[in-house]
């Protein structure tokens, strides 16, 4: 078949020309006036379809959110080290949610929490943007960061 028109036919004769061609009758638009079809190959359409699918999926990018977790009197050495890795989960392609963790008498002072985030999200600005902005839940102050797509 080159795809094009036939006419209007009856159900009988449209059976009957597919069947010949050893092709399959298959309805397009059921509410149209008249009902149109096409004579093709089905389970080759159905094939088609599968692998084009299959490629979507494969080209889908695949983003996590990974977690990194802070104390308010986080020491520099660790900050460093906890900083690289969150570069490191940016450079990947994954969000990074940052978390603050509180106890005791820390959550008197969740001015140092924040602190320490603004500091992050300054310092990694020229790799990340903060997706949602720094909140206290509870004992933990969270912070989301999405990097910034350089393709």
């Amino acid at each position: 078949m080159d795809g094009s028109q036939l006419g209007i036919f009856g159900l009988e004769d449209a059976l009957r020309v597919a069947d010949e061609q050893g092709l399959d009758l298959v309805e397009i638009a059921p509410n149209g006036d008249p009902v149109v079809c096409r004579i093709m190959d089905y389970g080759k359409y159905k094939y088609q379809q599968e692998v084009k699918a299959k490629q979507a999926r494969k080209n889908q990018a695949k983003i996590a959110v990974k977690e990194m977790k802070f104390r308010p009197k986080i020491d520099v050495g660790d900050y460093t080290t906890k900083k690289n890795h969150v570069i490191r989960f940016l450079s990947q392609g994954n969000k990074v949610k940052i978390t603050i963790m509180f106890r005791g008498r820390e959550m008197a002072h969740p001015e140092l929490g924040l602190n320490i985030l603004e500091k992050l999200a300054d310092e990694l600005s020229d790799i990340a943007t903060i997706e949602s902005q720094p909140k206290l839940e509870g004992r933990n102050m969270h912070m989301l960061l999405a990097p910034i797509n350089t393709k």
